[in-house]
């Protein structure tokens, strides 16, 4: 048992921790949506074409995809304090030479450097949850972390909007990385590792079992067990499906598309992603929630994943968009969506604990491989379409490929969702 002191101590360590990776955390939400409210505002400052401009919001998918894997053994070796004050010191200089930049290759430069630096801190945002709450917990706190993060997406549709009326995009990307950078000093200073590093006892102590054993060996043998367990891979492709294909359009194509098809103007349909992704943070923290309390990871993550792919039918159909339906579309939307965060659960259940930020990082990679893949091939599409009637507006017409695209890859999502292994929110070790 705890004394007073070493209780207050524990509860400090914990918020401290969550509070100021979970902002780091916030600011990768920011970056990842913000381009879908600046579309216009990049396209004019940089003279690009659709293609461009989704391979330009697609540099950060890249190198985050990329980093995801590297990400869990640097957090699993080195621990999430340093990795989050050094990923903060690249994404905030990242974000100020984005800001700064005057040509679409400079931009492209900060825009990879935002994706190194904010690459990181989900998943040693996952590794801080794992180790300063209790096990039974995680999906609960895993979707206060979603609930949380998206305050950056929130701000990066209508409030972006907003400020943008006020400043330029430039000024607003210079203080975002100029935030960072004081995020990445207070991590150094105030987060700790794990309840040991301040001479406290783990969680699994205080509930009187034993701690988790620490991983023996190298970091290369803890990788091999992960990629060598079946069960660790279908979370991949629902991340890739699901994640990938909401942060493809939420992230950049939805503004544009209720522009140029329902003839919105920027307010009106950021509005529209701001509910988006709303109902994406209100998901991930009940569907967390639900799940933890009725003792089941699957059938919610399967449920979720249907009503989600029926979403994309009345946009690719070109339904009418009345002001009611759409806004209540879009919420339904972002509600559905987070099923698939339960994969990362899942994943981390199957697996060794030790392991739990490679497990949780190789999950991860399906959402911004996706991502990545969609951004610039829905503009692809888009652009190719439009090649059949040069000089008149888009249409519908040139946006229903790249939704299809879409829509195809949440499919995949849904049927990968069966073929994840049902925890019932346990590590297979206990049970």
């Amino acid at each position: 048992m705890l004394n007073h002191h070493q209780a207050g101590q524990l509860l400090r360590l914990r918020w401290t921790a969550f509070a100021i990776v979970g902002l780091a955390y916030v600011l990768s939400f920011f970056h990842r949506f913000a381009p879908a409210a600046i579309a216009s505002d990049l396209q004019q400052a940089f003279q690009t074409s659709g293609a461009a401009l989704g391979g330009l919001a697609a540099t950060y998918f890249y190198v985050y995809t990329l980093m995801q894997i590297p990400t869990g053994i640097l957090v699993d070796t080195m621990g999430p304090r340093r990795v989050v004050a050094i990923g903060g010191v690249i994404g905030g200089i990242g974000s100020m030479l984005f800001g700064m930049a005057d040509t679409l290759a400079i931009a492209s430069v900060g825009r990879l450097l935002v994706g190194l630096g904010v690459s990181v801190m989900f998943i040693a945002m996952l590794k801080l949850n794992a180790t300063w709450f209790h096990d039974r917990h995680f999906g609960t706190v895993t979707g206060a972390t979603i609930l949380l993060g998206n305050a950056g997406s929130l701000l990066a549709a209508a409030p972006l909007a907003w400020v943008l009326g006020l400043v330029t995009w430039r000024s607003v990307f210079v203080s975002v990385g100029a935030f960072s950078l004081l995020l990445a000093l207070l991590a150094w200073w105030l987060v700790r590792n794990h309840p040991g590093e301040a001479g406290l006892p783990s969680l699994r102590e205080l509930d009187g079992k034993t701690a988790h054993p620490a991983h023996q060996g190298h970091w290369y043998d803890g990788l091999l067990i992960v990629l060598k367990n079946r069960a660790s891979w279908p979370g991949l492709w629902v991340n890739m499906g699901i994640a990938g294909s909401l942060f493809a359009f939420g992230g950049l194509w939805a503004v544009p598309f209720l522009h140029d098809v329902y003839g919105m103007d920027r307010a009106a349909a950021t509005s529209h992603t701001t509910l988006l992704l709303a109902g994406f943070a209100i998901g991930a923290f009940f569907i967390g929630t639900l799940s933890d309390r009725i003792g089941r990871r699957k059938p919610v993550m399967i449920i979720g994943a249907m009503l989600y792919g029926l979403c994309w039918l009345p946009m690719l159909s070109g339904m009418s968009m009345g002001g009611t339906f759409s806004h209540l579309l879009f919420l339904v939307m972002g509600l559905a969506a987070p099923s698939f965060t339960l994969s990362w659960a899942c994943a981390k259940e199957v697996n060794p604990p030790a392991l739990s930020g490679m497990a949780t990082s190789v999950v991860n990679v399906g959402a911004f491989l996706g991502t990545a893949i969609m951004q610039p091939l829905v503009g692809w599409a888009i652009d190719r379409s439009h090649e059949h009637h040069p000089g008149s507006p888009l249409a519908l017409g040139d946006y229903q490929v790249g939704l299809g695209i879409m829509l195809g890859f949440s499919l995949l999502g849904l049927v990968a969702t069966f073929f994840v292994r049902e925890t019932y929110c346990r590590y297979a070790e206990a049970r």
